[in-house]
């Protein structure tokens, strides 16, 4: 039973302190929609999403007005695209932009933000559908507005796959060129992954995982500023009361979540899958993930004892979010992109963080590189080289961690990128003048780390 109190706290929360739902992402299956004909293919996969997504966006904006929670983002997720251009006769690219045509259709039908699914998963290898997939990505995000991408290229049990890594930077140069106008906007739509999850709620990594049912609800929250200003009342007190005070305010955000998440269930009638406790910041003042760590001590984010404060932020949401739901996944913990959060944009342009500090500070966060853009002229072969160490990291410590990047065309260091919404703005920021050409073109798989065996 709630009581006067916590009523008011939570109220406090969503008025004062950026308290929201993030994302109800619906997450379907498109296994039934296959078929050897393309325009068949393409006829079921939008009849089933505007089917089961019909009522997706109402009940999230019903659920928002009865409760006053806003939910920011209403999603869609579904399998990962590259089973079904398998199944066509004769696949080519063009086949493969014509489902994410059907996609970005489908999602404007419903009115959700986002649709994530244009994805493939090729850890250990390439089909031949996987790879005309990964292929088309430049000119599918390029042509469509709503479609997310996301290509998984390592886990701990297969190792990298170094032949995806080389391919994922010559495609990210190309999704960055074919989207020069709006600053190489299609790479922000697409991420490359190390033990990609199948219930991630948010995007770009969302797909519907093979694992999953016909049709489930997911959702993600947030939190930050809720975080901070309850750091803020906690001054000069050891890290044991700072945990403590950050568990206590994950489980606050969680039970909000999973209120979200049962109500979405019941209202569309499908079943309710997990919440993802993350704490995604935002460019609003007062919803910064880089905040909280500075409201631990530290002058300015990057300084060091950073990476040990994050380590602290990301397992106490993680102990405190997982007492409030039974369902606890996706990624959970916390993201630390550049241009999504006002206090890690501050630290670039103050020179206080750098793309070394941030990978060290991957080790210990939810995912990884997030929409860090550098510039335009930045080697294919440097992005792949980018992608194969933050693989690493997520291969050797069995976590998953992914690489969003953007390669501003016409862009060099010191220059902003204006995303707008809630992708930001973005610092250029520099890479290392010496080649990883070589590098990269080897090719083949580095192997599994040794505790992959572990049966």
């Amino acid at each position: 039973m709630l009581n006067a109190f916590e009523i008011i706290e939570t109220v406090n929360m969503i008025d004062k302190e950026n308290l929201d739902i993030r994302t109800i992402t619906m997450g379907i299956s498109l296994k039934d929609c296959a078929d050897t004909d393309i325009d068949k293919a393409c006829e079921k996969i939008y009849s089933k999403i505007t089917s089961y997504a019909e009522n997706l966006v109402k009940v999230g904006e019903d659920i928002e007005n009865q409760y006053g929670i806003p939910i920011i983002n209403k999603r869609i997720s579904v399998t990962p695209i590259a089973g079904l251009v398998d199944v066509l006769e004769n696949p080519t690219v063009e086949k493969c932009v014509k489902f994410a045509k059907t996609l970005d259709k489908a999602a404007e039908k419903t009115g959700v933000n986002f649709i994530g699914g244009f994805s493939a998963l090729v850890h250990k290898g390439m089909t031949k559908g996987e790879r005309l997939l990964i292929e088309s990505i430049p000119e599918a995000l390029a042509a469509t507005e709503k479609v997310c991408s996301s290509v998984n290229v390592a886990t701990t049990r297969a190792g990298i796959n170094m032949d995806a890594v080389a391919i994922m930077g010559e495609v990210i140069k190309k999704a960055a060129g074919l989207t020069a106008q709006s600053g190489g906007f299609a790479c922000a739509k697409l991420v490359v992954f190390a033990n990609a999850v199948e219930d991630n709620p948010f995007m770009a990594g969302a797909f519907h995982g093979e694992g999953e049912g016909d049709c489930v609800i997911n959702v993600g929250v947030s939190g930050p500023g809720v975080v901070k200003c309850a750091l803020e009342k906690v001054k000069g007190e050891p890290f044991g009361v700072v945990a403590e005070t950050i568990k206590k305010t994950a489980f606050k955000i969680t039970r909000m979540g999973q209120l979200v998440a049962q109500e979405a269930s019941r209202r569309l009638n499908v079943p309710f899958g997990i919440v993802d406790l993350s704490l995604a910041p935002t460019p609003a003042v007062g919803d910064s993930v880089a905040h909280i760590l500075e409201e631990m001590g530290l002058e300015k984010c990057g300084a060091h004892g950073t990476t040990a404060a994050l380590a602290l932020l990301n397992d106490a949401v993680k102990k405190g979010g997982v007492m409030a739901s039974s369902y606890v996944g996706g990624l959970s913990g916390a993201f630390i992109p550049v241009s999504e959060d006002a206090g890690m944009i501050d630290a670039v342009k103050c020179g206080a963080l750098s793309i070394e500090k941030l990978e060290a500070m991957t080790c210990v966060c939810s995912v990884g590189l997030d929409m860090i853009v550098v510039p335009g002229d930045t080697p294919a072969s440097t992005i792949s080289a980018i992608i194969a160490d933050e693989a690493a990291i997520g291969v050797v410590n069995t976590k998953t961690t992914a690489v969003r990047i953007i390669p501003a065309p016409g862009k060099q260091v010191g220059d902003v990128v204006e995303f707008g919404g809630l992708l930001g703005s973005g610092p250029v920021m520099p890479v290392s003048k010496y080649s990883s050409e070589i590098f990269a073109k080897r090719g083949g798989r580095i192997p599994a780390p040794i505790q992959s065996l572990k049966n």
